[in-house]
């Protein structure tokens, strides 16, 4: 039986095996392995995001703080305004289905909720943006 998300070591496992699939997908691959330099330095801030935004309540040693909105409208703009909700649908799905596959409960199904609505939020801030020009 599969358990709850319960420590920095389950989301880095989570997160270190989404992006196993996103860099090997041939729809978003192209998008994070030509963008992304430093795989160990951005996957250890990616497990603070994702630690930060499921374990609030927790005293955490490490909390994330940045502007994923600004990163994400500045990719957009360095591929021509290419990222559309195809991609961030395959994102969500990839997500969802590694989620699935390591984990069930409660901070799991969490995880999927706050990436639906954050996925949202970012492509319509995305597609704000390029109207600003």
């Amino acid at each position: 039986m599969k358990q709850d998300i319960q420590s920095r070591d389950d989301i880095f496992l989570l997160v270190t095996t989404f992006y196993d699939k996103v860099r090997a997908d041939e729809t978003l691959g192209p998008f994070f392995n030509e963008t992304i330099k430093d795989w160990d330095t951005h996957l250890d801030h990616l497990t603070t995001f994702w630690e930060t935004s499921l374990f609030m309540t927790k005293k955490l040693e490490k909390k994330y703080y940045g502007n994923p909105l600004e990163a994400h409208v500045k990719v957009d703009e360095m591929y021509d305004n290419r990222i559309t909700e195809l991609h961030f649908g395959i994102w969500l799905n990839l997500w969802a289905q590694t989620l699935n596959d390591l984990f069930e409960g409660e901070i799991a199904e969490n995880a999927k909720r706050r990436a639906r609505k954050m996925g949202t939020f970012m492509y319509l801030k995305i597609f704000e943006a390029r109207q600003k020009k």
